[in-house]
């Protein structure tokens, strides 16, 4: 037996497999509601993104450990960070940062140019990767990606939980959403820590058609691996409650117009104080998750229509 499992138990609703550490505390659903920022731009929002980071820099010592947040919704405090890594200007602070990601495609090989983490690098550059303390993705190319994932997992704890979890919004139907990759019926509650979720071909399709208009360099060969992805890993509802800080950014309604719909809904949907009430309206849209948090910034563009 995979002793690094003794530590974890296993929950699975409809595919859907959930991990939760065996020591995970109760939670208390207190509804904080969500105070939106907007700012004026993309770069903006990147750079409150940035400030957030020097705040946690400045409020403890030693090591910060961080979440990246794929897709577009991070890309510019990605961009101010390798420019950073460039100057040398925080490489102190550079020097202290435990970075993680927060969902990946699986099975598939940890080189392959429709991973994250190539457009992590692409955008981060080469210099940030050598400044930084460590960086732990999700690991996709394992025969047992499970065990691949407790790993991962067993890292986060042992580095001391998130300092901060940069997330995002992603639109579904009913006018529902995500958070990291915590889908609409999935069954996640309150105590997963990461789930293994299986994949649509049309989430597959997006995902590939959104690498190729982000500028990503892509081949034949690892499209097809790509298309033959199973599962989406991703960091669960325990993991966002318990970090220390969680910060959200909404920059893209322009091209993602359901966002405006499905951010109201977050903004303006109030949670049950009874549990089993709670649970299915998180279960229904799990972008509500966010409001559980004491400690959010959510930073959005005009385009998202909030006055």
């Amino acid at each position: 037996m995979n002793t690094n499992k003794l530590n974890f138990t296993r929950d699975e609703e409809n595919n859907n497999i959930w991990l939760s550490q065996t020591h995970q505390p109760d939670t208390h659903f207190t509804d904080y509601g969500i105070k939106p920022v907007v700012l004026e731009s993309e770069a903006a929002v990147g750079k409150a993104m940035l400030q957030e980071l020097y705040q946690t820099a400045a409020e403890k010592s030693g090591d910060i450990n961080i979440a990246l947040l794929g897709g577009r919704g991070a890309q510019e405090l990605h961009r101010l960070l390798g420019e950073l890594a460039k100057t040398g200007e925080q490489d102190e602070l550079l020097g202290r940062l435990n970075v993680f990601t927060q969902d990946a495609l699986a099975p598939m090989g940890m080189a392959n140019c429709f991973s994250f983490v190539r457009d992590f690098e692409r955008i981060l550059g080469d210099e940030f990767f050598k400044k930084i303390k460590s960086f732990t993705p999700m690991r996709t190319d394992m025969a047992d990606i499970e065990t691949g994932l407790i790993e991962y997992l067993n890292k986060l704890e042992a580095v001391g939980g998130l300092d901060i979890f940069f997330i995002g919004h992603g639109p579904e139907e009913n006018q529902a959403s995500h958070l990291a990759y915590i889908k609409p019926f999935s069954g996640a509650k309150s105590q997963h820590v990461a789930g293994i979720i299986p994949i649509s071909s049309s989430i597959l399709e997006h995902h590939i058609s959104k690498f190729k208009a982000g500028g990503s360099v892509v081949n034949e060969a690892d499209e097809k691996e790509c298309r033959s992805a199973q599962y989406i890993l991703t960091l669960g509802p325990a993991a966002i409650l318990q970090a220390k800080k969680v910060v959200q950014s909404v920059v893209d309604a322009d091209s993602a117009p359901a966002k405006v719909q499905t951010y109201a809904k977050v903004l303006n949907t109030q949670i049950s104080s009874d549990a089993s009430e709670a649970l299915a309206q998180l279960n229904t849209n799990p972008g509500l998750w966010i409001r559980l948090h004491p400690n959010t910034k959510s930073f959005v563009l005009p385009n998202l229509g909030i006055e």
